[in-house]
């Protein structure tokens, strides 16, 4: 019998029924319920054809056609919600996207950690500083940040906060990925800029140069922003971890054309590896949605396991369904991924196979700030590609913690952060981040290895 034969049919509230791990306890019941009422009403965020959209193309990047870029903020923060930040964040994704297109040689599927991505899920649910203990922080859509008893009550009204800026999010990505700003030429010549002066800086500017020519030879043959709109226009996605379940339900609809249901939180949502449990919540409510699905795969998931989940998440096994993101830490690719690359392909599963180099890697530096080193989260690239080279299947993707500010939160890079740098402009309210160089000098060095290693190119525009 398959892992979803025996199980009940799905419903919007079924999740109810199960163990739903890294939940907030909210003190006014009635409050919570009126608010979900609330947003039950409001109108999507986003619509089914976007996330069939997102699907179809993470389908090829499943089939080896396309190459997946997911990256933003650790979590949204309501008081640095600005314009220019998300226009800053939006324009490094763009600028990776096209270093990774020249290295791939494939259509690069461009993937924002935005516009929902508020919850955080946490390894203990209190903390303390000298004698006082308070709940945990959570995110921005549960409670506050500051160290208070009253910031730390969880507030079921940041749920429409978190809707009202996530509306406005994509608002304005959405203007960004059609209006020109995206225009490819544009951001080539931006990575022109990028490294100048810097120690090193010859491997970089070699590379954006030749992007930049290969850019203008295709508009010398004729084809330009004018022309061709996927020279000019971007498609872009947004994604969270679906954590905070009553929001994702609030926001569920019913697509009109389909009669699927759909997470119109997100394009795409993911399982965190804290909450992948098979008979757990946030499993039991993905399993029902028709968006593509992340799954964080850690050092503790079994290869078995992993199945069953897959079972549950695709049981049509569907191609763009299941993105399978794994987070293992650097030097321990070797003893995890094998396993679950043969079990995958023993029973012919459909997955989309990304690295999130970041969360493996997170240590604690000696003046007490939690950081994560350039050098280690490279590392864990280049091992999940290799294993994928050995066992002869597709590293589809890579998945980032960043930002598009000049923040001092990880190690490293080639303006070699140090330990006493931490402290400049460490401004995470949760883990730390790539800043824009450091996640632009990544992008070029997976490039450089993924030119190597690419077979002939996709004959598409990446758009």
């Amino acid at each position: 019998m398959s892992a979803t034969a025996s199980r009940e049919p799905w419903t919007r509230d079924s999740w109810r029924a199960k163990t739903a791990l890294q939940m907030p306890t909210y003190p006014d019941a009635d409050r919570l319920s009126a608010v979900e009422q609330k947003l039950a009403t409001y109108p999507p965020l986003v619509f089914a054809g976007e996330a069939r959209r997102l699907r179809d193309r993470l389908a090829k990047v499943s089939r080896g056609e396309a190459f997946l870029l997911q990256g933003g903020d650790c979590a949204e923060s309501f008081a640095e919600f600005t314009g220019d930040n998300i226009r800053d964040n939006f324009r490094v994704l763009l600028q990776m996207a096209v270093v990774l297109t020249f290295g791939a040689r494939r259509p690069v599927v461009k993937v924002g950690r935005m516009a929902g991505q508020f919850a955080k899920p946490r390894s203990s649910d209190v903390e303390k500083k000298g004698d006082v203990e308070l709940p945990s922080y959570r995110g921005d859509i549960i409670n506050g940040f500051d160290f208070s008893e009253e910031a730390r009550v969880p507030d079921p009204d940041r749920m429409l906060q978190a809707y009202l800026q996530s509306a406005a999010t994509l608002n304005l990505l959405r203007a960004f990925a059609t209006g020109g700003y995206a225009d490819l030429k544009r951001v080539a010549q931006w990575n022109l800029g990028f490294a100048q002066g810097s120690p090193g800086s010859e491997r970089y500017e070699e590379l954006a140069s030749r992007i930049s020519a290969s850019i203008d030879f295709i508009d010398a043959c004729g084809i330009n922003a004018q022309n061709a709109p996927n020279m000019r226009e971007v498609h872009y996605y947004t994604s969270h971890e679906a954590l905070l379940l009553p929001y994702e339900q609030a926001l569920t609809r019913v697509d009109s054309t389909s009669g699927e249901h759909v997470a119109c939180s997100g394009h795409m949502i993911w399982i965190g590896d804290r909450t992948r449990q098979p008979d757990g919540a946030h499993v039991e409510f993905a399993r029902g949605v028709m968006n593509p699905v992340g799954l964080k795969c850690g050092p503790s998931l079994d290869p078995e396991e992993l199945i069953r989940l897959i079972d549950i998440l695709n049981p049509k096994n569907e191609a763009g369904k299941l993105t399978l993101i794994c987070r293992t830490g650097a030097g321990k690719v070797a003893d995890h991924l094998p396993g679950w690359i043969r079990a995958v392909e023993r029973e012919g599963k459909k997955v989309v196979w990304s690295c999130d180099p970041m969360h493996g890697n997170t240590i604690k530096a000696s003046s007490g700030y939690k950081t994560r080193p350039f050098n280690a989260i490279l590392q864990e690239v280049e091992e999940f590609f290799d294993v994928h080279a050995s066992e002869g299947t597709y590293a589809g993707g890579v998945h980032f913690e960043m930002t598009g500010q000049n923040v001092t939160e990880c190690l490293g890079g080639m303006h070699n952060l140090v330990d006493t740098d931490l402290s400049d402009r460490y401004h995470t309210a949760c883990d730390p981040r790539l800043n824009a160089s450091q996640a632009l000098e990544l992008a070029f060095l997976i490039a450089d290895a993924l030119e190597k290693s690419a077979p002939a190119p996709v004959a598409e525009i990446a758009g």
